[in-house]
């Protein structure tokens, strides 16, 4: 595994809105998506760092500011340990 994104969002369907977009953008694939509690949705996906990069801008940009996206990261070159857990 190159890099790991990840991308919390307020709700399933934002999530899966913006897994959609963040795929299209960019030749990343989805590892898990984890339902966190009170509402909100970690989607995780893999690839390598620039596509992984350029598929969480893409999700970002989709719904930044309005509310519905709470983070996001680029986790470039996980320790394998860190891997594991997803």
């Amino acid at each position: 595994m190159e890099a790991i994104g990840l991308f919390e969002t307020r709700g399933l369907t934002p999530a899966v809105v913006s897994l959609d977009t963040m795929v299209k953008a960019a030749n990343a694939r989805l590892v898990d998506m984890k339902i966190v509690g009170s509402g909100l949705v970690c989607v995780i996906i893999e690839g390598n760092v620039s596509a992984v990069k350029s598929a969480i801008e893409a999700g970002k940009e989709l719904y930044e500011g309005n509310g519905a996206l709470i983070s996001y990261n680029v986790i470039p070159r996980p320790h394998s340990d860190l891997a594991r857990m997803f």
